[in-house]
Order: structure tokens, then sequence, then C-alpha cells
């Protein structure tokens, strides 16, 4: 017969460490919040980066991964620079990696 094993302890099991967030949920978050802050409505962005509402959207809750023209396009209608873009998005990931 075989050797009885106890079923580990609840308490002492550790919760497993979240993942790293990926860069298009660092952007898509960023772009999110650029265009909550200034008070905008996704479907006027999106109209000025010439993509669809419902791409924008895909990309603000980190569902598609954006080209680099389409993140340039995305961030000028938001007045942004892509390279003021991905700063933000570096610094607040520091901020959440040291908290």
């Amino acid at each position: 017969m075989g050797e009885i094993l106890p079923f580990p302890d609840r308490d002492a099991v550790q919760p497993a460490e979240a993942p790293a967030p990926l860069w298009r949920e660092l952007i898509g978050h960023e772009l999110h919040r650029e265009r909550r802050d200034r008070g905008e409505r996704l479907v006027d962005v999106a109209e000025r980066a010439g993509v669809s509402m419902q791409y924008l959207s895909e990309i603000e809750r980190g569902l598609k991964d954006p080209s680099s023209e389409m993140l340039q396009a995305i961030a000028g209608a938001l007045d942004l620079g892509v390279r003021e873009l991905a700063g933000r998005v570096n610094r607040s990931e520091t901020l959440c990696l040291a908290a």
C-alpha cells in the first residue's frame, strides 16, 4: 500500500505573487488616465487619432498591443509624445514596484 499524504494546511500555503503587468496594460492604463483627466470622451479621442472607438477602448483596457504608429496617433490625439507617454509608464511602474 502507498504512503498516506496529508492535505496541505490552507493557512500555510503562500498566495502566488501577481505577475508583472504587461507593457500593453501599462500603456493602456496611462492613456485611459490621461483621457479621463482631460475630461474627454472615448469617441472624440478615437476620431482625432483615426482609430475606431472599439479599438481605442481595447487598447485602454490592455487587450490590444498597438503598433508604434497607432500609439503615436493616439498619444498625439491626447497632445502627448510617445516618448513622454513611455516616460510616464516607466515612472508609474517604478512607483508600483516600490510600493
